[in-house]
């Protein structure tokens, strides 16, 4: 049972409104960015930076389990890691199979780097607030964290079942102008895209959808209370047997719960049955993204600068074979 026992309309404004809080919290503090802290490394590298500098001789699966990743995602971290000097793996005494995690001297001096980083990001932005304001938010945050850490425990068994059953093939009602938002806003933060590359995708996105139902084509939209959150796209041509893997966003907010798996399996589950190759193309630097597409057998074919988009990026084409 929730302890929040609201009307449904207050509730509703609630959720929405801590989902906006949470989404510029993590845009404010830079996780958006393809570096954190000041450093050169991805979000999820710096977090594992901290952790091991505050356990050292920690084991790997318990970073895994703290940094809510799973043990492919948490085995190429350390390798980069250690590849570039700023980890130590050594044998734990008691289990040969398991490596204990610490920092080399490179590694500490950086987390000391990511630490006043924070701290000073931290500082800056509690000056501006009443010491009794402060007090509030350190409490609120704290229990905040503590509530979305019951159901995150168990997030690896319970987020695609959830996704599943709000996962819808085809139109729905607003899911244009949802979509064409998602990556508006996205793109811009990220490649600093402007209506150039909106209006783009508006025109295309509308012209695909308003040609459904179509064989060879698929939508499908992760929808809450109405609104589309995530998409994904199947533009296949029947007699070249060649699909195109289009508009695949998530929004930030559901970012790591399992959502966008679950479409990109819907979408090659699709594919499977009816084409022999799938295609997407993307932008260099979007490592999240592209290591989900390289574990549904994804590759990197292509990559050279294009300005398509209004502004220049480097573009990357993968294509994937359909299994035998």
């Amino acid at each position: 049972m929730d302890v929040m026992d609201l009307p449904s309309e207050t509730r509703d404004e609630t959720i929405r409104e801590m989902r906006e809080f949470s989404r510029r919290l993590v845009r404010e503090l830079g996780f958006m960015r393809t570096s954190l802290a000041g450093s050169d490394l991805a979000p999820s590298a710096v977090h594992a930076i901290v952790e091991i500098g505050m356990q050292p001789g920690i084991q790997a699966r318990d970073l895994a389990a703290i940094l809510r990743l799973d043990k492919s995602n948490t085995s190429r971290q350390l390798a980069k890691l250690a590849a570039s000097g700023l980890l130590n793996r050594g044998t734990d005494e008691n289990d040969a199979r398991s490596a204990r995690l610490s920092l080399t001297a490179e590694g500490e001096a950086l987390r000391c780097r990511i630490d006043r980083f924070a701290t000073e990001q931290v500082s800056h932005a509690m000056r501006r607030l009443l010491p009794h304001d402060q007090r509030s938010i350190v409490r609120a945050l704290a229990m905040y964290a503590d509530a979305l850490g019951v159901d995150n425990a168990n997030l690896k068994h319970s987020t695609v079942v959830v996704a599943a059953d709000r996962i819808v093939e085809g139109y729905v009602p607003g899911c244009i102008g949802d979509v064409v938002s998602l990556h508006a806003r996205y793109y811009s933060q990220i490649s600093g895209f402007g209506i150039f590359f909106e209006k783009k995708v508006a025109t295309e996105l509308g012209m695909f959808v308003e040609s459904l139902p179509a064989p060879s084509k698929a939508i499908w939209l992760y929808v809450e209370q109405g609104k589309t959150l995530a998409s994904i796209a199947i533009d296949g041509d029947a007699t070249t047997r060649v699909a195109h893997l289009r508009w695949f966003i998530v929004d930030d907010a559901l970012r790591g719960a399992g959502v966008g798996r679950e479409l990109l399996s819907r979408a090659m589950t699709y594919v499977d049955a009816r084409f022999d190759e799938t295609y997407l193309w993307t932008f260099n630097g979007l490592d999240a993204a592209r290591h989900l597409y390289e574990s549904f057998g994804f590759s990197l074919v292509q990559e050279s600068a294009g300005r398509q988009w209004g502004a220049t990026v480097i573009e990357q084409r993968f294509n994937r074979r359909a299994p035998c």
